[in-house]
């Protein structure tokens, strides 16, 4: 009977021996694109909701607009209310199709073009804001029309069935165009967020000693340097986030970056394009810190430099 009950500890054994196998076989940019992609997994779930409170602010008509803050948590109950508490997740098919690719496309080209222009040593401040911004113009542009899918999805205004019958519908009906519409205004806030995180990411880290602290706390620094970093890259990046979500809304209604810009100047002033601005820097400095710290971890786990 002992022998049966050693059984489950012994193929839990194996199945450990056997994924430690797999790990040390792959080859490190696919390393990278796996736990850039379980990270993906993990920030996705718990931030989808303020993803989708920030498309609805940021498409609000004039005269429900209120002050970010009241809008925000005015627009949470309504949602809920209207939608029931799952309502706070519509859209997270497209933003897992799109987020679980995306970010292992982002972190495997990172890590790609670290080990080609970086040698044992860490990037500068100019370095970072290339790479980063590279690196995201490179997962933004592969995953665009997943991305105008998940923005539609989001703005309770169509009714697609599933991602893929969403993509088809809107190549029939607009064709290419219309499955990269918001590219300029997607790359303008992508490029430069994911530039201005790494760049305030790396050099916070470069400013704590890691080195004296205790492991188990490593992580939670870690996650304090993405919060800050974060902050700052959202800030700067907010306009081309409300022009973005406009385009890809209304294709047919802009078709140049222009346009879009001076709609929401006109209708909602400047303020307009600062709409949303609360739940997008809640949403993208927790998931951008939440997705580093997991990056980081499993890439230790796996004997490589982040």
């Amino acid at each position: 009977m002992l022998w049966k009950a050693s059984l489950p500890l012994l193929w839990a054994q194996d199945v450990d021996e056997q994924v430690e196998t797999l790990a040390m076989a792959m080859h490190p940019v696919l390393k990278a694109f796996v736990c850039g992609s379980i990270s993906g997994i993990c920030s996705t779930l718990l931030f989808q909701p303020l993803d989708l409170l920030k498309t609805r602010l940021q498409t609000l008509q004039p005269a429900v607009n209120g002050s970010g803050r009241a809008g925000m948590v005015t627009l949470l109950f309504r949602v809920v209310r209207t939608e029931s508490i799952l309502g706070l997740w519509k859209g997270v098919s497209p933003s897992f199709a799109r987020c679980i690719p995306g970010v292992g496309i982002y972190f495997s080209t990172l890590y790609m073009m670290k080990q080609k222009f970086l040698v044992d040593r860490s990037p500068t401040a100019l370095e970072s804001v290339f790479l980063g911004a590279t690196a995201r113009a490179v997962s933004g542009i592969c995953m665009l029309p997943v991305t105008v899918v998940k923005t539609r999805y989001e703005s309770g205004r169509f009714g697609y069935g599933s991602v893929y019958g969403a993509l088809k519908n809107i190549y029939q009906t607009e064709g290419a165009r219309g499955m990269f519409s918001g590219l300029t205004a997607t790359l303008l806030r992508d490029a430069p967020f994911s530039g201005i995180y790494l760049m305030f990411y790396t050099q916070t880290k470069n400013l704590t000693p890691q080195d004296q602290l205790d492991p188990v706390l490593v992580p939670l620094l870690n996650f304090g340097c993405g919060i800050f970093a974060g902050i700052l890259a959202s800030l700067a990046t907010q306009p081309a986030d409300v022009i973005k979500t406009h385009m890809q809304l209304s294709p047919q209604k802009y078709h140049r970056t222009s346009q879009a810009i001076a709609f929401i100047y006109k209708d909602f002033g400047l303020v307009g394009f600062f709409r949303g601005g609360v739940p997008r820097a809640l949403r993208r400095t927790l998931m951008a810190a939440m997705a580093w710290t997991v990056y980081e971890q499993m890439m230790e786990k796996m004997g490589l430099k982040s």
